[in-house]
Parts: structure tokens; C-alpha cells; sequence
């Protein structure tokens, strides 16, 4: 009688404490994380670039300031060009002496006064000089520089007087009439991520929500960190909104 007492007092007591033992001792069944909906995103311009010198010389004139908008085309920097200047006169008047060179043993030879090898030796000079016309004037062109599109400056590198080598960056420009959003994301949203999809951006520098749309999806995914990264773009015109700016993207669709 007192053992099975014992057995039962072993039972209801010691029992439970190995089956909670064995329940802790189990794995958790995985849980489904879910899809993150909330993104990090930074505004980048479409396109931007750094404006160097192409030929060395002093900086006679810059058109625009730090954050002005400039036109495609604009004249934005001018070089002292003055020894170009005249070394295209020089060729200009050697082309013209090769010129009549070249004439006049032209009509000589007719007359049979001068070989065939004089009138080839000026007809070869008349080329050369005609040659270092074309060299001088597209030396010249490189003395202004012009807005390769719309948009406006970010930086400037260099100042009017300043005497710079071919190379040495003048100004960075950039287009923001239409921002990119850079984002990054896991590689599991592939399965429902589309281009053109809609989406909002929250910018923390102003505080306000824009619209949005995907663009393109990347091309490679980080085998590391398991991410894509995608490019979406502002819907409509914003002037508040500034290259650099970041912030979060939601995609409201897949917020559950």
C-alpha cells in the first residue's frame, strides 16, 4: 500500500517536470518571419557628372554659381584661350602662303616649268596647313565648356583666374529633374516585386510622403547579405526635393 502511495506521489510530481523538460528541450517550429515592408531610400540624381579642364589654361569666366540651374547647351565655363587664338592665325596664313604655292606651280606645270614632284610637295603642304586648322579649332572648342544637360550645380571646384592643367576638375553638375530612389532589399520580394509598381517614400527631411513607382529591379543578387537592390522614381514634380535627400519606402500592399 505504501509503495504504490510512493509511485503515485513520484508520478504527479516528478512527471510533469519531465514532460515540460522534454516540451523546453523541443525546437520552436519556425515562424514566418514575414515580408519587411519598411525600406531604407535615398534620393540620387539621374544623372550627374564632374566637369574637368581639357586644356590647360586660366579660367577667364564661370556663367553659373554653386546651386544655380543651368540650361543643356549653357555656356558654363570660358578659358583664356588667347595663344590658341593665335596659333590658329599663324595656320590660318601658312594654309593661305601653302595655298598659292600650290596654285602657282599648278599652272606652271601646265606650261611644263616645274615637275609633277613640285607640284605634289605643295599640294602635301597645303594639306598639312589645312590640317593644323582643323587641330587648332578643336583645341578652341575645348576652351568653353557647355551643360551637357539640364540641371544644376552641386559643386564648385575651381574659380575664375585660377590657372588649371588638363584634368582638374571645375564644378560637379547634376540633373534633378527627375530623382532616383536607390533602395535595397531582400531577394524574397523578387517574388511580388514588378516594375512599376506603386509605392510611397517618406523623406525625413521634410517629413512628407511622395509618391512613388519601381523602375528597374537589379540585375545580381548579394549572395551575403541576401539582397537586390532597385531603383523607383518620384512621381511628378517636387522642386522641395533634393539629391541626398533619404528616408523609408513603404509598400503599403504587403504591409500585412
Amino acid at each position: 500500500m505504501m509503495l504504490r502511495k510512493s509511485l503515485r506521489a513520484w508520478t504527479l510530481t516528478v512527471l510533469p517536470v519531465l514532460l515540460l523538460s522534454n516540451a523546453s528541450a523541443e525546437p520552436a517550429p519556425a515562424q514566418n518571419p514575414g515580408v519587411e515592408t519598411e525600406i531604407r531610400a535615398q534620393l540620387t540624381p539621374r544623372n550627374e557628372t564632374t566637369l574637368s579642364a581639357e586644356v590647360a589654361a586660366v579660367i577667364k569666366d564661370l556663367t553659373v554659381r554653386e546651386g544655380e540651374r543651368f540650361k543643356k547647351g549653357q555656356a558654363l565655363v570660358g578659358f583664356d584661350c588667347s595663344i590658341q587664338q593665335a596659333q590658329l592665325q599663324k595656320a590660318q596664313a601658312t594654309a593661305d602662303g601653302a595655298g598659292k604655292t600650290f596654285d602657282v606651280n599648278s599652272r606652271l606645270s601646265q606650261l611644263e616649268s616645274v615637275s609633277s614632284l613640285e607640284v605634289d610637295v605643295a599640294k602635301a603642304k597645303l594639306g598639312e596647313a589645312k590640317a593644323d586648322i582643323a587641330l587648332t579649332k578643336a583645341g578652341l572648342e575645348k576652351c568653353r565648356i557647355h551643360a551637357p544637360f539640364d540641371g544644376r550645380v552641386a559643386a564648385l571646384k575651381a574659380h575664375e583666374h585660377q590657372h588649371l592643367k588638363v584634368g582638374d576638375p571645375i564644378m560637379d553638375v547634376l540633373d534633378d529633374s527627375q530623382l532616383e530612389i536607390k533602395l535595397i532589399v531582400p531577394s524574397l520580394w523578387l517574388r511580388w516585386l514588378k516594375p512599376k509598381q506603386i509605392f510611397q517614400v517618406h523623406i525625413d527631411e521634410l517629413d512628407r510622403d511622395y509618391p512613388a513607382e519601381v523602375v528597374t529591379l537589379g540585375a545580381r543578387i548579394d549572395p551575403v547579405s541576401q539582397t537586390v537592390s532597385i531603383t523607383g522614381r518620384v512621381t511628378g514634380k517636387h522642386a522641395e526635393l533634393l539629391s541626398g535627400m533619404s528616408g523609408r519606402a513603404l509598400f503599403p500592399d504587403k504591409a500585412h
